[in-house]
């Protein structure tokens, strides 16, 4: 194996904490062969669609890629910005604010890094970014509040493939959830609160993105994660039982994943009496397709052909100056006993001037 590295190391160059923050990813554009791409990446990783490697490939080449990538190009034009992708635009705007928030606490000895775990910018690059800045510690950051093996495995997966190519290994700390972080569950419920004293109180429909079944049945702790979310959110806000419903979308393919499913769980709903209900997606971080078409459109149109009146959805917590705050937490708890979170000074001089005596070239 070979090792990709940097000969230009410079000894007296202060060392880094990278922080990598990584989200699912997006088509570079809302087109059949973008879409196509980004479907082919996303469903060839194992994490997503698990079984026999050659059942897999006949699967998506045979039948999905046949078929999705027009359906899907049709929804993301839907919610396409003149930005671009909601999922990026939203993304890369969290990122700006945790780094200028981490930039402030550690004078600037902290590397920030937005990536994907498909499409860009990747894992890969965003690495290599940080590699060029002299990290030495690297923390890795997933936008899933929600542990799933199909979302943050993932992300494992692709950051330690790529960090296996490296001369010099980083020190390595990985944040494999957040649901239970008290800034978390606090920043979710008041952006409900506020959200309600605009369009006012309804009862709340928690949805988050569905698994296969029997993923939770081998041992994957996200439908856990998820209703002790909704719990947490809805102790806060001191609703009854009777007041909240937790659901699941984006069910894909026939197999069973993790219930209810949401549409069928508003159209219920609504035939059972409900007229009104907001719905949050706890489990995103950014507004995307998920959130802003399945949901937002067309699941809101599901729940008033079946007889509700109204339907609202509250945004994801996206830039918010409470996910940054949450976030920069979440990193400050993992990264403690590093030296760039330490008021201590660095003697870069005498750094370079004992590696020069051993040889180092100037």
């Amino acid at each position: 194996m070979s090792y990709a590295g940097n000969p230009d190391h410079d000894h007296g160059t202060a060392p880094t904490l990278g922080v990598l923050l990584v989200n699912l990813g997006t088509p570079d554009a809302p087109t059949v062969p973008a879409v196509r791409r980004y479907l082919a990446e996303f469903l060839s990783d194992p994490r997503i669609i698990e079984g026999p490697a050659l059942v897999r490939w006949l699967v998506l080449h045979g039948v999905i890629l046949r078929f999705r990538p027009r359906l899907s190009a049709h929804a993301y034009r839907q919610v396409w910005t003149p930005a671009g992708s909601p999922l990026l635009v939203h993304s890369t705007a969290l990122a700006a604010g945790l780094r200028t928030a981490l930039t402030t606490v550690t004078a600037d000895r902290t590397e920030l890094e937005l990536a994907m775990t498909y499409g860009q910018p990747s894992i890969a690059h965003a690495l290599e970014r940080l590699r060029g800045r002299n990290v030495r510690r690297l923390l890795v950051l997933p936008l899933y509040p929600q542990y799933s093996a199909t979302t943050t495995g993932a992300i494992f997966d692709r950051v330690t493939d790529e960090l296996s190519r490296w001369r010099w290994v980083p020190e390595f700390r990985f944040a494999t959830h957040y649901y239970d972080e008290v800034a978390y569950l606090a920043a979710v419920a008041d952006s409900i609160a506020r959200h309600w004293q605009v369009h006012g109180r309804k009862h709340l429909l928690f949805s988050f993105h569905s698994i296969p079944q029997r993923y939770f049945a081998a041992g994957d702790p996200y439908h856990c994660h998820c209703h002790a979310t909704a719990r947490g959110v809805a102790e806060r806000l001191n609703l009854d039982a009777k007041d909240w419903t937790v659901s699941f979308q984006s069910r894909f393919g026939r197999e069973p994943w993790l219930q209810p499913y949401t549409e069928a769980t508003l159209v219920r709903r609504a035939r059972e009496g409900v007229r009104a209900v907001s719905v949050v997606c706890p489990g995103f971080a950014a507004d995307c397709l998920e959130t802003l078409e399945e949901i937002a459109l067309r699941a809101r149109d599901a729940f008033l052909a079946a007889g509700g009146v109204e339907f609202d959805y509250v945004p994801c917590l996206n830039d918010d100056p409470a996910h940054v705050s949450l976030l920069a937490q979440v990193v400050r708890r993992h990264v403690g006993g590093w030296p760039e979170f330490s008021a201590s000074p660095l003697d870069l001089a005498g750094v370079r001037e004992r590696a020069v005596a051993l040889g180092a070239p100037r």
